[in-house]
């Protein structure tokens, strides 16, 4: 592509994104992980921090082209560049995202928009669970008997905010789980629940930052910022996944009705424009927790989204670091139902951790990272066509049974892989308790086991574009040590708080895409899990997504997601004096005895 002079102090990331090829800036172009990677075939780049020239011409012999990050090297104004962008490095990949859930409590037909007839008593006549009152765009006098009536929840209260001679022939309601990463949205007619279309996608937020403390930092150094994380999130994210989802229902913008919303805290804030820099300074205190009632017209929205004026819910949180997507979960799970004790587990970016024992609700959040989503990772990506979804090694070590998603040729490998991985590495003896290649036992799985550049060894797993090598090295696995560890140190801290082992425990919801797709034995295996039997696991899907849905049409289950929000006990880990030693047993692998491979 040419340069011009105009480009010459570009980023080479900011320069692709103008071309509309977006790279993978998971740490917000703070140079901490390798998702921008480019290789220079031809021409000139320049370090942007040290002013280095860095060059590459075909017509070098023997010479591989440079591998450099997007973020740390500005463009050269020095004729052509060429550059090669891996697949693993751009943003523009369709990720699979989880809007499959469980369901596994009842729930009443109350939708939060809803159309009732006027009694012949008038407003006086309205018996419900909650006070009817006008808002204030209705006045009294005008509600009288035969008129259809649109009443709206609002907490304490429904409030009549039409009136009609006629029913709305199909009012529309929007379900959403906004998550760190990836975003899901269910379209469905509030008249009987069901739902006419889906759409899913990236959190457009990722290039700014690949976790919560990233996007919490940039709003607390720049408050500028916020705006910015609330444009990427409702305009560039959810608006087209809603237009994408009505095109495919066939249904026009203006029949939108309502919206829930299921998030973690800071998502919660990003979407509403409130600045969450408060979350990420102790004591940690959000700007809101409680249920917030918006309207389209208070978000950045497109026409013809904004013009439809629908009402936005966004549901109630626990605690900054527990958020509504949890609370939302433990509904929909039918956790806060369960005689228990009972677990749910939501593996992601962050670790979030809910344990019911008796009429006691605990809930706790763990920074695991994002390892088990490839980030930091030689080869790591996000579930995606072209991903390797998992990789089990066979015994004796000399073989590797590997599955891909989709037909395209292998990029990388996804989170599911690495956890196969560690496992059954772990069961064959390829891997030490530490991590670390037990290079006896490797000799027999000499085809995949070799040096890796100047540190280690590294995991042949496939051969990617250009016959290059697809592996897992010491370093990755050391990075999902620490990811796997603080998760189950987190569930460690709980169970012992009250006196608790794991076969106590009569049920574990796991939850999240991550969750969907995971071998629970391999999950057991490695320690992500640790000292649990695969009977104990029910794995439940995107149940964040699924309280959403519960609350879209029951008024009644927001109330309940209030009141599991408002009687959780928080436990901040940094504060238990125990939690550090338990993160450090758990960096270990178990005991292949204590796992059998399949």
């Amino acid at each position: 592509m040419p340069v011009t002079a105009r480009d010459r102090d570009l980023l080479v990331s900011e320069w692709l994104r103008r071309k509309h090829l977006p790279l993978n800036t998971r740490c917000g172009q703070r140079g901490l992980c390798d998702g921008c990677l480019v290789e220079l075939l031809d021409g000139k780049l320049r370090h942007a921090r040290t002013g280095e020239i860095l060059a590459h011409h075909p017509s070098t012999t023997g010479t591989e082209p440079p591998c450099v990050r997007g973020c740390e090297y500005r463009l050269a104004l020095d004729g052509d560049v060429a550059l090669r962008i891996p697949p693993r490095s751009l943003l523009a990949y369709a990720p699979q995202v989880v809007s499959d859930f469980k369901l596994n409590v009842p729930h009443a037909h109350d939708p939060l928009w809803q159309q009732v007839p006027v009694p012949d008593a008038g407003l006086t006549g309205f018996q419900r669970r909650r006070p009817v009152r006008p808002a204030s765009s209705v006045p009294p006098h005008t509600v009288v008997a035969g008129q259809i009536a649109t009443l709206e929840y609002h907490d304490d209260h429904w409030a009549i905010t039409g009136l009609a001679t006629q029913p709305d022939p199909e009012p529309l309601g929007v379900a959403v789980d906004v998550g760190t990463t990836t975003v899901a949205v269910l379209l469905v007619n509030l008249r009987d629940g069901q739902v006419l279309a889906s759409a899913t996608g990236f959190n457009k937020q990722m290039h700014l930052g690949d976790d919560v403390l990233t996007r919490i930092n940039l709003c607390a150094t720049d408050p500028g910022m916020t705006a910015q994380l609330q444009q990427l999130i409702v305009t560039e994210t959810l608006a087209p996944l809603l237009t994408e989802a009505l095109s495919r229902a066939g249904r026009p913008a203006d029949r939108l009705r309502c919206m829930t919303i299921a998030a973690n805290t800071t998502m919660l804030h990003l979407v509403a424009g409130e600045n969450p820099a408060s979350i990420g300074v102790a004591p940690f205190t959000p700007v809101f927790l409680n249920h917030r009632l918006l309207r389209a017209l208070d978000l950045p929205f497109p026409a013809p989204l904004r013009d439809a004026a629908f009402t936005i819910h966004l549901l109630p949180s626990a605690a900054a670091y527990v958020g509504a997507d949890l609370t939302a979960g433990a509904l929909a799970t039918g956790l806060i139902y369960d005689d228990g004790p009972s677990l749910l587990v939501d593996v992601g970016t962050n670790g979030e951790i809910i344990l019911k024992h008796g009429e006691h609700l605990y809930g706790c959040a763990t920074a695991a990272g994002p390892a088990f989503e490839g980030a930091g990772l030689t080869h790591g990506v996000r579930a995606t066509e072209g991903a390797i979804a998992h990789v089990v090694v066979g015994q004796p070590p000399g073989s590797a049974r590997v599955e891909k998603i989709g037909t395209g040729p292998p990029i990388g490998l996804c989170g599911t892989a690495y956890i196969d991985f560690l496992a059954t590495a772990r069961a064959t003896g390829l891997l030490n308790h530490r991590g670390r290649f037990d290079l006896t036992t490797a000799h027999a799985c000499a085809a995949h086991v070799i040096p890796w550049k100047d540190y280690g060894h590294a995991f042949r797993v496939a051969y990617g574009p250009g016959k290059t090598d697809i592996v897992i090295t010491e370093p990755d696995i050391a990075n999902l040590l620490q990811a796997k560890a603080a998760i189950a140190a987190g569930i460690l801290t709980l169970l012992e708080r009250v006196h608790l082992r794991p076969a106590d425990i009569r049920k574990v919801y796991l939850a999240g895409g991550f969750g969907l797709h995971l071998n629970r034995a391999h999950a057991i295996g490695c320690g992500l899990l640790p000292g649990f039997r695969p009977d104990q696991i029910e794995v439940v899907g995107n149940s964040s997504l699924a309280g959403a849905y519960l609350a879209l049409f029951d008024a009644g289950a927001l109330d309940e997601i209030t009141r599991i929000a408002r009687r959780m006990e928080v436990i901040e880990l940094n504060l238990d004096p125990h939690f550090e030693d338990r993160y450090i047993e758990q960096l270990s692998l178990p005991e292949p005895q204590a796992y059998a491979a399949p």
